[in-house]
């Protein structure tokens, strides 16, 4: 895939802030129900759906690693994947019995049809959304049958430009999509829609939050 502009934006903003956003991030969970609870239910069809958990699963944009870690607790062979060098750098300090790789989920270094999962946790609000079909057609072309993806996003209709964050300056826009559009570019890359959760904005956030189930034929 030919490099964009705004991955080009994407990669030197979260090198920038990995260290500041992996401190202020690391308990984000602990305060977060629904959100853990998503996690636990994707783990555990996982576990029952494909291979019987033998498969790994990939955490796409993983950045410093926290969520790939939670996964590995939930039973979850998980690696992460992240465009930011740094981020990846420190996911593999904090987690050392774990796999971290640099590369662009668009672009996955990864045979067809081998995971048993594909978590995107956050990790699409920085994609336009006419780039979310190939970036989603790339998620199920890595999936086994009967594997699942699970995608955690900003629910809305609108893009926000951020230039300071986790307290550096950023070049980011931030994309709140509607889960219906979700639900459909997931079916059209050839996910069967499992569940759809949105929930009320929390502390420190400014929209409701997204999260969509879906499972490889």
């Amino acid at each position: 895939m030919t490099e964009t502009s705004y991955l080009s934006s994407v990669r030197a903003s979260y090198d920038a802030v990995a260290v500041d956003y992996a401190r202020l991030l690391s308990a984000e969970l602990a305060g977060k129900p629904l959100d853990r609870a998503m996690l636990a239910a994707f783990a555990e069809y996982v576990r029952d759906d494909a291979g019987g958990g033998g498969r790994a699963v990939a955490d796409l944009g993983c950045g410093p690693g926290r969520v790939t870690a939670y996964l590995d607790g939930l039973g979850v062979r998980a690696f992460g994947v992240d465009l930011s060098p740094a981020m990846v750098a420190v996911a593999r300090r904090t987690y050392p019995g774990l796999r971290f790789e640099v590369a662009s989920m668009a672009a996955l270094d990864v045979a067809d049809g081998v995971l048993g999962g594909v978590l995107a946790w956050y990790s699409t609000v920085h994609t336009p959304p006419s780039g979310l079909p190939a970036l989603f057609a790339e998620f199920t072309r890595v999936l086994a049958p009967g594997g699942h993806l699970l995608i955690a996003f900003k629910a809305g209709d609108e893009r926000i430009r951020l230039e300071h964050a986790y307290g550096h300056p950023v070049d980011l826009h931030v994309y709140r999509t509607p889960p219906e559009l979700i639900a459909g570019l997931l079916a059209g890359a050839g996910l069967t829609e499992v569940a759809r959760v949105v929930r009320e904005a929390g502390p420190g956030e400014t929209s409701p939050q997204g999260f969509l189930l879906a499972r490889k034929a």
